[in-house]
């Protein structure tokens, strides 16, 4: 009887972190980190692109969810151009990113891109670890204009701490003797990435295989709730440049969860030359952002983010707080920015 209680009480559990918590974490920043979302975005720059990210999400709510993902993704060829770019180097009153750079964007050159991410996640007592690697094909379609398709495969790790639950008794042997229990679960992305100078459109499928959890072999109703569900990106943006040194950039995100109501974001970013960026954001009946970025080097760039919430979680919640760290391995011609994931 004792285990039939726990069972239950086990998935009463991680049925209330997977149905009234995101069973995939937000991102503030994720226009500064596209790959995060879409497997097609891997190998899109003509180097290694590195990021290092932490999230405290809803700082002040007791379990609140916690985010830490690496990403590294590049190139398995890289493009052969034998010169300088204008932006190797920088001139004292001159934008290196400019308009009449742009005007000479080319499409990108067929190639493979390999890229690989880390995710640790956790909510209360359950943690999801993730790991998989993408692969994506990337190809010219008209003199300005790329597509790439990517798919990514890896697992996930759910772990739940039962010695974190709570009981109206403490003391039940099995509860206090239950200590980690782990289920592990293929996780399947797809997505495709069409880009150019002025615009990106993209569309992705994360969990692509829906997975039933549990954490005990005393599976209990409500099956559809145990559910890993599919989670559907659309991200899109562009960029217009206010003069010779500002360019805007708008974009935003759409995510489709069943049975949840749509997801939207939106965000707007203002950059200065290829040195510093600052904007803010927008997600829907949940809250506001601002952000900022500096591209310190041709190698480094960091950025931070501050969610505030405007739903009723704000009478408990700080605010959610987001770093995100950029290295940029194998640059060999000093690009400062990125010419394509911009």
């Amino acid at each position: 009887m004792k285990l039939h209680r726990f069972a239950v009480l086990t998935f009463l559990t991680a049925i209330y972190t997977l149905t009234n918590a995101q069973q995939r974490p937000h991102y503030t920043q994720y226009v500064m980190n596209n790959y995060i979302i879409n497997p097609a975005v891997a190998g899109i720059e003509n180097y290694w692109d590195a990021k290092l990210s932490h999230r405290n999400q809803w700082v002040g709510l007791q379990d609140a969810p916690v985010t830490t993902y690496f990403t590294i993704h590049g190139p398995l060829k890289k493009s052969s151009y034998g010169r300088e770019t204008a932006t190797s180097f920088h001139a004292r009153g001159e934008n290196p990113r400019g308009q009449a750079y742009w005007q000479e964007y080319q499409k990108a050159e067929p190639h493979l891109g390999f890229g690989a991410t880390f995710i640790s996640d956790q909510t209360g007592p359950l943690k999801r670890t993730a790991a998989n690697v993408a692969l994506a094909y990337h190809i010219g379609i008209s003199e300005q204009t790329s597509l790439s398709g990517g798919i990514s495969v890896g697992f996930n790790q759910m772990t739940l701490d039962a010695d974190k639950l709570r009981f109206s008794n403490p003391i039940d042997p099995v509860v206090a003797s239950s200590g980690l229990i782990d289920r592990f679960t293929p996780d399947i992305s797809a997505g495709l990435w069409l880009y150019s100078r002025d615009y990106f459109i993209g569309a992705a499928v994360q969990q692509l295989i829906p997975q039933r959890l549990y954490f005990s072999n005393n599976l209990v109703g409500f099956d559809e709730a145990k559910k890993l569900v599919p989670h559907i990106f659309v991200t899109a943006g562009t960029r217009l440049f206010l003069s010779e040194d500002w360019a805007v950039l708008p974009s935003t995100m759409l995510r489709f969860v069943q049975p949840l109501p749509m997801g939207v974001d939106i965000n707007m970013k203002f950059q200065y030359q290829d040195y510093f960026w600052f904007g803010g954001g927008y997600r829907y009946q949940d809250g506001f952002s601002g952000m900022f970025g500096l591209n310190i080097s041709n190698t480094f760039n960091l950025g931070y983010s501050y969610d505030f919430t405007t739903s009723q979680l704000n009478t408990v919640s700080r605010g959610s707080h987001e770093i995100l760290l950029g290295f940029l391995i194998g640059n060999r011609y000093g690009d400062w920015c990125p010419k394509n994931n911009w």
